[in-house]
């Protein structure tokens, strides 16, 4: 990751603001000029952040989420469909972005780590099954995911079907089944599971999925917020619920989320633009439509995703008298847009 020095410039409204003097990498020269949005995040926020060690914590909770997710879908009969299933559930190279933001959304509020593993685990079940079933030939038609095979090019179409309707379910039994009755309220998890059945539902993910298929210009917008917003906004409200965040919190993390989602969706089709091999290959995504890049280009794209950056992180502010605990939150932001490290394994 390249560090950008900073300036200092008195404001009336904050004792200090710090801009960027140089944009990272990411951006391109011509739009160095958007280092004039204010960075939401106050003084004693940078500077925490700063110090703050984001892989570290993250690399810890996937190792714990790994082990619950192992336990939580066991080989049984009929073995096939459970094989499927953990295939693409414990995949390498999964960064458990949605059960991680999960995780610190709860703790944000003061709950418990144990209390929102159950539901972690849901939304990477959850997630996982909506990965199979968009890569299936009837959908994206993807062969390959994380540079591995997807997984009906290992089970057969059938088969991929069956782990992905029943990875769904198996989801929600578990955050009945395994949530401490101590921790969270009864009342809580009706509401945590409401919002997952609605985030992946005909109002959710799967509408964004439809207007994929059906393409066009004018879609796009629809599409990255359903397909790759609404996995971020559930998987931060679903921490809030479980820790007991009031309604306004819930509708800050709500924005919050979602504009994470799709800034990470925006910056890795950017950098997917920046790869390609061929002009044939950038004509062929742009025909599809179902991206910023492809419809606006790279530019256009980036303006996008620092809106999307100072718009997360703006949601951010009503939470700083939560002191420390906001911080990885922040950090999930720059992450999305710089990509400041890598997990070692392909993403």
């Amino acid at each position: 990751m390249v560090v950008s020095s900073l300036i200092a410039i008195p404001s009336p409204l904050t004792t200090t603001i710090y801009l960027p003097v140089k944009s990272p990498n990411l951006y391109t020269k011509k739009l160095g000029k958007m280092s004039k949005i204010q960075c939401s995040l106050s003084v004693s926020s940078q500077s925490k952040t700063a110090q703050f060690d984001l892989k570290t914590y993250w690399t810890t909770l996937i190792g714990e989420i790994n082990q619950e997710l192992d336990q939580a879908v066991p080989i049984q009969y009929p073995d096939k469909i459970y094989e499927a299933m953990r295939y693409s559930v414990l995949a390498k190279g999964a960064k458990r972005a949605p059960p991680v933001m999960c995780v610190a959304a709860c703790e944000l509020f003061g709950g418990n780590r144990l209390a929102a593993f159950p539901t972690a685990c849901a939304l990477e079940m959850v997630h996982a099954a909506s990965l199979i079933h968009d890569d299936l030939p009837c959908m994206d038609d993807d062969p390959s995911r994380r540079g591995q095979p997807s997984n009906h090019t290992i089970y057969g179409v059938d088969m991929a079907i069956l782990a992905g309707d029943a990875l769904f379910p198996l989801g929600f039994s578990h955050i009945v089944s395994q949530t401490p009755s101590d921790l969270v309220p009864e009342p809580r998890l009706l509401r945590v599971i409401a919002e997952i059945a609605r985030a992946v539902g005909s109002r959710g993910m799967a509408a964004g999925q439809f207007l994929d298929l059906e393409g066009g210009p004018n879609a796009v917008e629809f599409v990255q917020e359903k397909k790759y917003g609404e996995m971020g906004e559930c998987s931060a409200v679903c921490g809030g619920l479980l820790a007991g965040a009031t309604d306004d919190e819930i509708r800050r993390l709500r924005r919050y989320g979602r504009a994470v989602g799709v800034l990470h969706e925006v910056v890795d089709d950017i950098l997917e633009a920046k790869t390609m091999k061929s002009k044939l290959d950038e004509e062929e995504k742009r025909k599809k439509g179902k991206s910023y890049v492809a419809v606006y280009g790279v530019e256009k794209a980036t303006e996008v995703a620092e809106e999307l950056r100072a718009k997360a992180k703006k949601e951010l502010e009503g939470f700083e008298k939560y002191g420390e605990s906001v911080v990885p939150l922040y950090s999930f932001v720059d992450y999305a847009a710089d990509r400041g490290f890598s997990f070692g394994e392909s993403i």
